[in-house]
C-alpha cells in the first residue's frame, strides 16, 4: 500500500505542476496523464516487455515491440522501415510513448532507437508497467489493430558514436565517456568480452543509480543533479554513453537528455566491441 500511494502521489503531483524538476519534461509522460479519457489516442504506445507479460495485459491501445529482436539487429535501414512504418504503424511524426518493466532498461533502448531513425517525438512512461498498475492504469489483452504508414527513415548520425569517434574523442578530450555499466564491469572484474576494464578517462555511473529502486521513476532533478556532481558529468557538454551492447547506456543517454542534454550519443557498439578489439586501449580501475 506505502509503495501504491507514492507512485500515485507523484504522478498526480508531477502532472499538475510541469514546470518543476527536469530542464525536459517532455521526454517523460506520467502515467496520472496517460490514464486521462482520450490521452492513450494521442500515441503510438509500446509495450517493451516480454510478449508473454503484453499477452497476460497491457495499456489500453499498447502493441508490443519485440526488444530482443531489436536488440540483435544492426541498423539497415530498409528492415527498419518496414520494422517501424509497417509492423508499428509509426511515422517520423508519430508521438510514441514505451514502457517496460525493468526500470528502462528495455524501454530506452527502443526510445534510442526510433530517435536514432529520425522519429521526432519518443517518450517513456514514467514508472513504466509498476507504476500503471500502482496509479490504477487500466489493463486489457486486446490487441491494437495497425495501419501501416510510410516510415521515411532519416538517420541520425549526430546520435550514434563509433569506435573511431570515442578514440578521437579521447584525443580531443572535449567529449565526455560515460560508462554505464556495473562497477565490477568498469573495474574489470566483471569480465564480458575479452577484455575487461574501461575506456581510458570514463566517468562511471551506473545506469540503474538514475532510478528510484521502489517506484521505478526515475530520480528527481535534484538528486540526479547529484549523481552528476559527483560523477564529474556536465549534460550541458557534450557525452558519449557505453554499456555492454547499448541497452543500459540508452538509459544514461535519456537521463542526460532529460537534464537538458543536447549533444548525447550513445556509443551502441560498447564494450563487446571495444573489449574485444585488442586495438583499443584500456584501462583497469580497481577503485572507484
Amino acid at each position: 500500500m506505502e509503495l501504491h500511494i507514492s507512485c500515485l502521489v507523484l504522478a498526480l503531483a508531477l502532472s499538475e505542476d510541469k514546470s518543476a524538476g527536469y530542464p525536459r519534461t517532455d521526454m517523460l509522460v506520467e502515467p496520472a496523464d496517460l490514464a486521462k479519457p482520450g490521452a492513450a489516442e494521442k500515441y503510438r504506445i509500446l509495450d517493451a516487455r516480454e510478449k508473454s507479460k503484453y499477452e497476460a495485459g497491457h495499456v489500453g491501445g499498447a502493441a508490443w515491440v519485440d526488444h530482443d529482436q531489436w536488440a540483435k539487429d544492426d541498423l539497415g535501414v530498409e528492415r527498419w522501415r518496414r520494422r517501424i512504418g509497417n509492423t508499428l504503424g509509426i511515422g517520423v511524426d508519430t508521438k510514441v510513448v514505451i514502457y517496460d518493466d525493468a526500470r528502462f532498461n528495455r524501454a530506452a533502448r527502443i526510445w534510442w532507437l526510433l530517435r536514432a531513425a529520425g522519429v521526432r517525438d519518443v517518450r517513456l512512461l514514467n514508472g513504466g508497467w509498476k507504476c500503471w498498475q500502482e496509479a490504477g492504469g487500466a489493463v486489457t489483452k486486446e490487441v491494437p489493430e495497425i495501419e501501416p504508414v510510410k516510415f521515411d527513415m532519416k538517420f541520425q548520425p549526430d546520435r550514434v558514436a563509433t569506435k573511431e569517434f570515442v578514440l578521437e574523442a579521447l584525443k580531443e578530450k572535449k567529449v565526455q565517456v560515460i560508462d554505464a555499466r556495473s562497477q565490477d564491469e568498469y573495474a574489470g572484474q566483471d569480465k564480458r568480452a575479452k577484455r575487461g576494464g574501461a575506456i581510458p578517462g570514463a566517468r562511471h555511473l551506473e545506469w540503474s543509480d538514475a532510478i528510484d529502486a521502489k517506484t521505478h521513476r526515475f530520480k528527481s532533478a535534484a538528486e540526479l543533479t547529484k549523481l552528476f556532481r559527483k560523477a564529474s558529468i556536465d549534460p550541458s557538454k557534450p557525452c558519449t554513453t557505453y554499456c555492454q551492447s547499448g541497452g543500459r547506456a540508452a538509459v544514461m543517454a535519456f537521463t542526460l537528455e532529460l537534464m537538458g542534454g543536447k549533444d548525447v550519443r550513445n556509443y551502441y557498439k560498447s564494450w563487446a566491441e571495444w573489449g574485444n578489439d585488442e586495438n583499443m586501449p584500456i584501462e583497469i580501475n580497481s577503485e572507484k
